[in-house]
């Protein structure tokens, strides 16, 4: 029987008195590669917060890995194996390459932004920060300036730092948004081969992405799971068609085909 890593029951999310996240119920399996698609304004980017421990919930349960999150901040989260980027490059944009890296490694640590005093007893550290830069492909940009990168090497770094810290379940919040076609055909190679082994729970809005990545997909829609599924029972599900698309129940028309 596969083992949820991550499982969500009831959780509801309230700012004052607007609802954003209603009574949402959702599993993801181990090892698998999850894909959370739903309109804009559906609840997305604050689920991702919830689960990180960025937000806290209003009320229901948060597991990760056997454990209660509910009350754990984003640092205690983060060093328990679940990392994520975020939706908007969030780097350090006057430090190079290498050192955005080594940062994460070191605040999955737990060394915050005091580790400079000791940064030569930490070779490990070091090692590992030569490593992912080797596995996003960008060993040759590692003393290069994080603001003279392109957007899809900014990309592929906050990618690389999500990983560095080891954890065994990545959180990608829409990881190739302002990309061309052949950028996001790139990330997605990336994106599989950084999270070979681990779980991914990805929020994404290129089709083509999920459909290219996804085991499974769940769709997420004013603020509830309202279907999750395989991408090609996702694909022609009505209730999904009408609910996300606005596609009539009557209409024929295949789902999910050329939509950003």
């Amino acid at each position: 029987m596969t083992q949820n890593i991550l499982e969500l029951k009831n959780v509801q999310k309230q700012f004052g008195k607007t609802e954003i996240i209603r009574g949402l119920d959702l599993k993801v399996r181990k090892g698998e590669r999850l894909a959370v698609i739903g309109p804009n304004g559906a609840g997305k980017s604050t689920l991702f917060h919830l689960i990180s421990g960025r937000l806290s919930v209003s009320s229901g349960e948060i597991w990760f890995d056997g454990d209660r999150i509910n009350d754990c901040n984003a640092q205690q989260i983060y060093q328990r194996g679940l990392s994520r980027s975020f939706q908007i490059t969030n780097l350090f944009s006057r430090q190079t390459v290498y050192e955005n890296i080594l940062s994460a490694a070191m605040w999955a640590q737990g060394y915050r932004y005091t580790f400079w005093k000791r940064i030569s007893q930490l070779k490990p550290l070091h090692d590992r920060a030569q490593e992912v830069l080797e596995l996003i492909g960008l060993a040759s940009r590692r003393d290069v300036s994080v603001n003279l990168l392109t957007y899809a090497e900014q990309r592929a770094l906050e990618i690389g730092m999500a990983v560095a810290g080891g954890g065994h379940t990545i959180l990608l919040d829409e990881p190739t948004a302002g990309m061309s076609r052949g950028e996001s055909d790139a990330a997605i190679e990336l994106i599989k081969k950084v999270s070979a082994d681990k779980t991914l729970l990805i929020v994404e809005h290129d089709m083509g992405v999920v459909f290219g990545l996804a085991d499974r997909v769940a769709v997420v829609v004013y603020g509830q799971v309202i279907a999750c599924d395989t991408p090609e029972n996702i694909r022609a599900n009505a209730k999904v068609q009408e609910a996300y698309l606005g596609v009539k129940k009557d209409q024929k028309k295949e789902v999910m085909d050329g939509i950003a």
